[in-house]
């Protein structure tokens, strides 16, 4: 049997396939969800569980999920396999991951067991089956959500006659967000709602709860990102900061500008998209060098551009070192006096050491640029911590 980690994929054969969940603490139940091209459900019959359990060859038995795939609609281009918490057994949580085994004739078992959870998720999407080449493959996923089935359902485009809970207190006691309406984070993007509650407490402890920005996310789409992008650690990390944009400006998008060796691709991902949006992107854009001044250049014209009033808060991810670190400088320079703040996200594989030292000089320091060093992968990094290194320098710069 091989043991798939997360992030992690591998080919299956035009055959039927038979996806078993084994789970440990509170009684939970399996389902699928059918999704066309843009990630959403072609209707709600597509999501598949215990009430409706057999939708164009996905059919859900106790904890298996079995998939005809060459009998599978063309407008299907994947299948998620998700497990939540029953409902009928009110404040359980997820603590101990479930685990999956993939069988199919004439392949060797696969297994695939996701981290143990701790932020009180109440579903976990284990894996997807995806198209890819005219072929099928299985991704191990192995994200949790505080957002129960329901929630899943509505992010996916299904629509969900349900009662909107009440945010909890943070554990402080504190309120958490509490100048900020996110309701609307609920209602189109259930599964973002606790890391938008986690930013929006870091903005409380920062003392500029209720500061507003216009948020815009620039991703290094260099080769040696390949990995990184496949794993759904760049996913992740945009969906966190979609989750802090939420806090600081209440239209629920983010541009996105892929920095690459060719013309900077800018797009958007949304509170009502952001499911796999990364992924669908980022295949439209050539692999290329990490051309970020160019990047940055595009950033700033769609802000002003824009007619916005607000400042912008520039989040640049960058995996390695600028090729024309001069050029760069003299784009920080340039756009002081603009309302614009720059925080470089490090992550990835390569030198950090240009962005780390922009401001180690006294003589050459810039007012409105920050570095923080997200490790290898941000999404091992706690969502308190996160965004306590997202917004620290952000809040010195509003407060200056």
């Amino acid at each position: 049997m091989s043991v798939l980690r997360k992030g992690e994929n591998t080919g299956l054969q035009g055959a039927p396939v038979f996806l078993s969940v084994s789970a440990q603490g509170p009684a939970v139940d399996v389902s699928a969800v059918l999704l066309g091209p843009d990630g959403k459900v072609r209707e709600d019959h597509d999501l598949v569980f215990y009430n409706h359990p057999v939708q164009d060859h996905v059919s859900v038995a106790g904890m298996t999920v079995t998939a005809d795939l060459p009998r599978l609609p063309a407008g299907v281009e994947r299948v998620v396999v998700a497990v939540s918490v029953d409902p009928l057994q009110p404040g359980a949580v997820f603590t101990r991951a479930p685990q999956l085994s993939v069988t199919q004739n004439g392949l060797p078992a696969a297994s695939f067991t996701a981290p143990d959870f701790v932020a009180g998720e109440t579903v976990v999407v284990l894996a997807e089956l995806y198209r890819r080449g005219g072929d099928w493959k299985i991704r191990a996923v192995g994200q949790g959500y505080d957002s129960g089935l329901a929630g899943l359902a509505t992010d996916y485009g299904i629509h969900v006659d349900a009662e909107p809970a009440p945010s909890p207190p943070s554990p402080t006691g504190r309120p958490v967000g509490a100048a900020v309406d996110l309701a609307k984070v609920e209602r189109h993007a259930p599964g973002l709602l606790a890391p938008a509650r986690q930013a929006g407490q870091a903005l409380v402890d920062q003392g500029i709860s209720g500061r507003r920005a216009a948020v815009y996310l620039i991703l290094d789409h260099d080769s040696d990102m390949e990995e990184l992008y496949e794993s759904f650690a760049v996913q992740a990390f945009a969906e966190r900061v979609l989750a802090l944009s939420a806090n600081l400006d209440d239209d629920g998008t983010v541009p996105v500008v892929f920095s690459s060796g060719r013309e900077p691709f800018l797009e958007e991902i949304r509170l009502d998209n952001y499911r796999g949006r990364i992924g669908q992107l980022h295949t439209q854009v050539d692999w290329g060098w990490g051309n970020v001044a160019d990047a940055m250049r595009r950033a700033v014209t769609h802000y002003q551009e824009s007619g916005a009033t607000d400042p912008a808060f520039i989040v640049t991810q960058v995996g390695d070192e600028p090729w024309d670190k001069s050029e760069v400088r003299s784009l920080l320079q340039n756009t002081a006096s603009l309302g614009i703040f720059w925080l470089f996200v490090g992550f990835g594989r390569g030198k950090l050491a240009f962005y780390k030292n922009l401001n180690a000089s006294t003589s050459a320091s810039f007012t409105n640029v920050a570095f923080y060093d997200a490790s290898k992968n941000p999404g091992s990094v706690p969502g308190e911590r996160f965004y306590t290194g997202l917004v620290d320098a952000f809040a010195s710069w509003t407060r200056s």
